[in-house]
């Protein structure tokens, strides 16, 4: 497999397919690099070098004790993006993956950037908090650990069905979807998972994004059930300098599976211009 190995002994696996231009893509909680094969397919026959990695404790990653927090996170992108050299890099992360991104600009800064993209992405603050009063319950992050620590697998099997919108009506969301959703979720570690969910509904992005100096587009459903598109990419667009927004009316959270060919279409669109 190919892994890089961080600073503090993680193991990250990755994808690096095709030749050109390289676009960079942090996957959402609790996928792995594959939830954007559909996307790194198309965009390597594009003629685009595409690099994709597996979060620490997720995938083929390996699960580390410690580290399950968005500057940890950041900085494994960065190791990825250091250790490949990869240069004048579109970044692409979808959901926790989209913070991510955020948090590797403003932590890392945008030397090795050109673009950024964010898909239904949790910046700027998920939790309701006194600044951020539309914000979602405390207890909605507390039941989701609930949930995850009294009968994982079952409640995999669950979230899948309002991650790809499947229990709205008129839905034609696989069967397949929704298996490789649970599938993907099994693959991570049960602590890694547990301490991701304060790490993507906790963390305060309002100054990060203020920090991002490159041309950005923000992708959304506006049936985001998940990422509600009012508290995150709405006000993400107030706040980043240079943005472009898109946004798909009835479309959930896994957008970039469900609305597959429109995602691609739009990505490459802003990936030429």
């Amino acid at each position: 497999m190919s892994t890089i190995t961080t600073e503090d002994g993680t193991e990250i696996y990755y994808k690096d397919w095709g030749e050109g231009p390289v676009v960079t893509f942090s996957h959402g909680w609790p996928l792995n690099a594959d939830a954007w094969d559909g996307q790194l397919l198309f965009f390597a026959q594009q003629g685009f070098r595409v690099v994709a990695h597996d979060r620490r404790g997720h995938g083929r990653s390996s699960q580390p004790s410690s580290g399950n927090d968005m500057d940890s996170y950041a900085d494994d992108l960065a190791a990825v993006i250091n250790a490949l050299d990869l240069r004048d890099v579109t970044l692409v992360g979808h959901s926790t993956g989209g913070g991510e991104v955020t948090r590797y600009i403003a932590r890392h800064g945008s030397e090795r950037v050109a673009k950024a993209v964010l898909i239904a992405a949790v910046p700027p603050i998920m939790i309701k908090t006194s600044a951020n009063p539309e914000g979602l319950p405390r207890e909605v992050f507390d039941d989701l650990r609930s949930q995850l620590v009294k009968d994982r697998s079952q409640f995999y099997r669950d979230l899948a069905l309002q991650f790809y919108g499947a229990n709205r009506s008129g839905s034609e969301v696989s069967q397949g979807t929704l298996d490789q959703f649970w599938l993907w979720g099994m693959q991570v570690g049960l602590k890694n998972a547990y301490e991701c969910i304060e790490a993507f509904s906790e963390t305060d992005f309002t100054e990060d994004l203020k920090k991002i100096d490159v041309p950005t587009l923000l992708l959304h459903g506006e049936d985001d059930q998940i990422v509600p598109i009012d508290d995150s990419s709405r006000k993400t667009a107030r706040l980043v300098k240079d943005v472009k927004e898109i946004y798909y009316p009835g479309a959930p959270h896994g957008l970039a599976n469900t609305l597959q060919d429109q995602v691609n279409d739009d990505l490459l669109a802003f990936f030429r211009g």
